[in-house]
């Protein structure tokens, strides 16, 4: 049994002390309890406290209610409190509603002329709400990441942090009967028109009755899986098996697959900010390991590409048809590349050719099927294998210029002229190609 106004398994306050802690109040019995205990220890622990409320702007007069609610609780005990509302709601989704609600978090750390910035978010998440997390997760065929439950995080220099995490529902029922902590209910928490509320309302309940204690075992292994989760972080890290440079993910041929797995996750999820990526994607790309170099997938808008010894992961290009008559052209973007065509010497990187030798009928434009390239100092091949030839990577070959004359390639820019347009001893006008890759 809890004593009254202290919550047994809250035992790492030490571990906030001297902080600024603002706690997300919804009104609700969880983030009632939290600020509850909160500020009754504020003082013991030097903890610098204050509130933050959001109103949705989908539940209507019950939601203006809870605020209302909580705006007088705090008041009441001189907890400063910012309250956000979000105004003419179009998209009532709860992935929509999350994001707002994250801003608010982010704007509650940074300090204005009306609101001390805090260090940390406070949420009231609790063993429930991480088991019901974990079963949605299992249920969907989640990896490792997807089971470690609901964790503190990273956010705008900050951190969220759930001091409840480990309290069961029923300790917080406790806690709250003992020491008379008024709430609010949200009404939209008891309708079975979500999956995580069935969850909590059917699937839990069950689980409860069947497994004594299911909820504390539950929490015990998203624990015990973060910490499997975090070890392979730091081995993907330390091996640095993903690396980034500009718009692209590069993730090195590595056959331990949770390894690469992690890796790719971490391309999807973070550096592109993919969400809706599944464990069939992950398998494709590390799939795509043993393919033969320039084999590609596409998925979530992005391609991937099978390269000497990595993978390269880019978003999809779209296809280019403009061109440009060359006689027209001076400088400009085409495809991937900042591009300059002058008529002076410069001592920039430069490809030199005979202007005179262009026909007028020539274009700037990216590749085409059926193009053909006369390299220079003799020899035609397609232009495919000529960029096989120069190792030239598939993701980069439609970013890169020519100087076309129908499927007669005349420059390669940035790397070779044609041997039709090379300048010799009866060239009377010398142009020169600059280039800078811009992707």
């Amino acid at each position: 049994m809890t004593h009254k106004k202290e919550l047994l398994l809250i035992s790492t306050l030490e571990q906030y002390a001297q902080l600024k802690i603002c706690v997300a109040v919804s009104g609700g019995r969880d983030s009632m309890a939290l600020l509850h205990y909160l500020h009754n220890n504020a003082e013991k622990y030097g903890i610098t406290l204050s509130a933050l409320n959001c109103d949705h702007g989908i539940r209507g007069v019950s939601s203006a209610r809870d605020s209302a609610f909580v705006e007088k609780w705090c008041r009441e005990r001189g907890i400063p409190l910012k309250q956000f509302v979000r105004a003419n709601v179009t998209d009532k989704s709860e992935a929509s509603a999350r994001e707002w609600r994250l801003s608010c978090y982010e704007a509650a750390l940074k300090t204005d002329g009306k609101w001390q910035g805090s260090d940390v978010i406070a949420t009231a998440h609790h063993a429930g709400d991480n088991a019901e997390t974990v079963l949605f997760n299992l249920a969907r065929g989640g990896g490792l990441s997807a089971l470690c439950g609901i964790t503190e995080t990273t956010l705008n220099g900050g951190k969220i942090i759930r001091p409840l995490i480990n309290c069961t529902r029923v300790e917080i029922d406790e806690y709250i009967k003992q020491n008379n902590v008024p709430f609010v209910d949200d009404e939209t928490n008891f309708t079975q028109d979500y999956t995580r509320n069935k969850i909590r309302l059917n699937v839990l309940p069950e689980l409860e009755k069947a497994v004594h204690g299911a909820e504390g075992g539950i929490y015990r292994f998203s624990r015990l899986a973060a910490e499997d989760e975090q070890f392979i972080i730091s081995e993907m890290q330390r091996r640095k098996i993903l690396q980034t440079r500009g718009g692209t993910a590069f993730i090195k041929h590595c056959d331990i697959k949770p390894l690469f797995a992690r890796a790719a996750v971490s391309a999807i999820r973070d550096f592109f900010a993919r969400k809706d990526y599944t464990l069939t994607h992950v398998e494709s790309l590390y799939n795509l390991q043993f393919a033969e170099v320039g084999k590609r997938f596409e998925f979530l808008s992005l391609t991937a590409y099978k390269e000497e010894g990595q993978i390269a992961i880019c978003p999809t290009a779209e296809s280019e048809t403009a061109e440009v008559p060359f006689t027209n052209f001076t400088s400009g973007n085409v495809g991937g590349i900042r591009l300059e065509i002058l008529t002076a010497p410069t001592d920039k990187g430069c490809l030199k050719f005979d202007i005179e030798a262009v026909p007028e009928t020539a274009v700037i434009r990216t590749a085409e099927a059926g193009d053909k390239f006369k390299k220079f100092g003799g020899g035609t091949k397609s232009l495919g294998d000529f960029f096989t030839d120069k190792k030239i990577p598939v993701r980069l070959r439609k970013t890169i210029p020519l100087i076309a004359d129908g499927n007669e390639i005349l420059a390669v820019c940035g790397v070779e002229i044609s041997d039709k347009i090379k300048v010799t001893t009866s060239t009377k006008q010398v142009g020169f190609i600059v280039y800078d890759v811009i992707i």
